[in-house]
This record gives C-alpha cells, structure tokens and sequence, in this order.
C-alpha cells in the first residue's frame, strides 16, 4: 500500500500560507528557483498530486483524456470560469497531455539565459518603475523570477511581451458571432521591438527613455486592408503611450486617445489593445495590484499547440459552439502553481472595464489565463493563449540555433456578446508576411514602426 506523504489539502494550504504571508518563492516542498537554475527539473519543488492530473483528481482524469461536459466537473478548479462554462455549456473539448518537466521548454532560449544570468539585479525605483541596482533600465529577461507582490508579478509581463527582442506575428483571425456563424475574416500583422528590457543586455539605438515600438497592420479583407495602428511605449510606467493609427477610408495618420485601448482594433473582433500578453497597458496606469491566490491550473504550454508540419499554414482544427466552428483544438496540462493577480485601471476615468484577474504560470512567469470583468463586476471577456515550442515530430522551427518558443493561438471571447475572436500565429498572411523573431538584415523600425511606415502600409 502506497502511503502518501502529502496530499492536495496539503498543498492547497501551503499555497494558501504563502498567499497570506506574501511569500514570494514559489514551490511548495522546496524553493522552485534554484531547481530551474541547477537543473531546469521542478519535480522536487511539488508533490506528486501537482505533478500529475491523475494523481490530483484520484484518477478521475489522466494523461490522454479529453475534458468534456461529461467529466469537467473533475477539473473545475482547474479552469478560469469563461474556459469551465465553454466546456459546460458550448461543446468545447480540451485534451489532457502529460505535464512538461524540462522547463527549459516553456521559455525562449535565450529569455531563459538571460533571467539566469541577471537574477537578483532588478529593484523598483521610487518612481516605481524596474531598473538595475545602478539605476539602469532593465537588462533582459524575467525581473522578479520570485515575485513578492503584484505589481512585481505583472512587470514580469509587462517589460518583454513575446520575450524577443523582436517579434513579427503573422496572425489569421476569425470572428464567430453568436449564433456561431464567421461574421468577419482577418488578416493582420503584429510586430513589436523593445529598444530596453532586451534578452541581449543592449540599448536599442541608445532609446533609454523608451520600452518598446509595436505596431499592428491588416492586410486582409480588402476593405479592412491598410488599417494600422502604432503604440510608441516611454520606459516610465506613468507614461501613456503614444498611439498612432491609419484608416484608409481617411487617408492620413491620426493620434487616438489613450481610452481607445478598450475598443475592437476593427469590427466584430474582440481584441483591444489593452489584452496584449495579459499587460497591455503601461502598468502604473493601473493599480491596485494584489496578488489573491496561488492554485493549480490547467495551462495550454506544450508542443502538442504547434500545428506546423500538419498544416501548411500552421492552422488548426476548430470544434464546438452551435456550428462546430467557435473553439480550436487545444492540449492542456496540469500547471502545478499559478500566481492569481487582480488589478484596477485607475488611470482610465472612463474604461469600461471594472478589473482584471490574471493567472501566472509560476515557472516561467507567463500567463495562462486571463479574465476581465466590467465596472459592474460581471464577467466580460477572457483571453486564453496557447504556448507550443515550436517542434512537433513533423517539423522543427528554429529561433536562431533553439527552437522556438511563442503563442501559437488565442481565444478572445467576449461572453456578453457571445462573440469568439480565435486567432493563430500563422506561418504567412495575405501580403506575404511572415512570422519570425530575427530581423536580419531587414530594417524593420523604418518598415514597420514609424507613422511613415503607417501611411506607406497603408497605401
């Protein structure tokens, strides 16, 4: 007989200690950071029932199931609620897979190398923004590996979005209505280049004062085509960004103000700018940051998400909603710990949003599921991301000499609406354009960050 020396109450109270007392360490029978810098190996920082999904449910759910509205109730703590009712109440299935182990596979490479070698060096200055011991911006990879609040938790989002120094998204987008018809088909193309917080330890171009350029263009259908926006972030987090957008209908370049980040970037989708890696928005324009929790969670981060090899442009099967077309295939496993953080957006008097509510995957820390809700305190939106790296025994996709690791796809749904935006990081878009983190020699910030870069894109 196998007599177990801890249980889920057990951890379900060490997490819940930790929680009150502002601990910091994740890791619930050893300190989780020193295993990842020794070995990358977090088997000893958890119990065997947060390392396996059918040790947690009492064999209820195991490795090669699918969640259905059959059985969800066994893993409903595990879910956000948006993701629970999608199972519950709209036919979503989701595959169970084994738990990934090496976390050496839920980072990019060099992110990974980066938040090793600079731990310990960040701190929040007195204007509360992150800088180095000597007061510099920020020099690569995860701050706060160990984060002991919130506003350290959602810094660790904030600084690097797709943790690349440079990122170029090819994203096709689909927009489901609520009678689960495609209302609208998308096309676009995201890129972002942070000029600090770089995995190389540099100043792009000497911008000390800056973050980071992103800019998001469409290049399908034709009447959306050339609508494109340009977010221009300062360093300090107090800062409201510059954004920048062309419709085509007007022919010119015009300055949006900063509540435009809670509205569609284009009809009937759902994304705002303001959802981008769960930290949209420049984090001292929002407050009051706790951290409320830390659980298990079901997370969408292995390579079972990348489709390339299966399909020539990297899409995926869809399933689900009243016409078998409103969720994609997805593949979760067990995430032993998450962080819950909550925050308001006090600095938007008229943002329709009430707060926000964020799981962090305490290895890495990404996000794994993020929820808002409306100033009524009603549940709104969710924004679930799907992380691969990109290798599948069909095909390996390198990031420089490593595979890659990024999103694969998202679900952006909007439950009062019922609208569902699903959105793949494709291999190419209508114009040509494709994904890829190395710039090469291509001149990127004159191509694609500038608002002349705006007007000629759009032209």
């Amino acid at each position: 007989m196998h007599i177990k020396k801890y249980d889920t109450n057990f951890s379900r109270r060490r997490f819940m200690e930790n929680t009150l007392k502002g601990v910091g360490a994740a890791g619930v029978l050893a300190p989780l950071w020193p295993l990842i810098a020794n070995a990358g190996d977090v088997s000893k920082a958890y119990p065997d029932e947060l390392l396996s999904i059918e040790m947690y449910t009492k064999g209820k759910v195991k490795p090669g199931d699918i969640i259905t509205a059959d059985n969800v109730e066994h893993v409903k703590e595990l879910l956000d609620p948006i993701a629970y009712m999608h199972v519950k109440e709209m036919g979503r299935r989701i595959h169970i897979v084994e738990p990934v182990k090496d976390v050496s596979r839920i980072f990019p490479t060099e992110y990974l190398e980066a938040t090793l070698r600079n731990q310990g060096k960040a701190v929040i200055g007195k204007d509360g923004n992150v800088y180095t011991k000597s007061g510099e911006p920020w020099i690569g990879g995860t701050p706060f590996p160990e984060p002991k609040n919130g506003v350290e938790a959602q810094y660790n989002l904030t600084l690097s979005w797709g943790r690349h120094d440079y990122s170029q998204y090819a994203v096709r987008d689909w927009d489901i209505d609520s009678s689960g018809d495609l209302s609208y088909q998308y096309d676009f193309v995201w890129t972002e280049l942070n000029t600090t917080a770089r995995t190389d330890g540099t100043v792009w171009k000497d911008k000390k004062d800056l973050l980071r350029y992103q800019s998001v263009f469409f290049t399908a259908p034709n009447d959306s085509a050339g609508t494109s926006f340009l977010n221009i972030w300062d360093y300090d987090q107090r800062k409201f960004p510059e954004l920048h957008g062309y419709i085509p209908a007007f022919r010119r370049v015009r300055q949006f103000p900063t509540n435009q980040r809670f509205e569609p970037l284009v009809p009937g989708i759902t994304l705002f700018l303001s959802d981008a890696w769960a930290a949209g928005d420049p984090l001292q324009t929002w407050g009051n940051y706790k951290i409320v929790g830390r659980q298990p969670m079901l997370g969408a981060i292995g390579s079972r998400n990348f489709h390339g090899g299966y399909h020539d442009n990297w899409e995926k099967p869809v399933h689900g909603g009243p016409k078998d077309q409103t969720f994609f295939d997805t593949y979760m496993e067990l995430v032993p710990e998450c962080i819950v953080v909550e925050a308001e957006p006090t600095g938007y008097a008229r943002a329709p949003v009430g707060k926000k509510r964020v799981w962090i995957d305490a290895r890495n820390q990404m996000y794994v599921a993020y929820v808002v809700y409306d100033r009524r305190g009603e549940m709104w939106k969710s924004f679930e991301p799907h992380y691969a790296m990109q290798d599948n025994d069909k095909m390996t996709r390198n990031d420089g000499s490593h595979p890659a690791w990024s999103w694969s796809s998202v679900h952006s749904h909007d439950i009062q609406s019922n609208r569902m935006s699903r959105f793949v990081q494709a291999k190419s878009v209508t114009g040509g354009y494709q994904s890829g983190y190395d710039p090469g020699d291509v001149d990127v910030f004159n191509k694609f960050l500038t608002i002349q870069a705006m007007q000629r894109l759009g032209g």
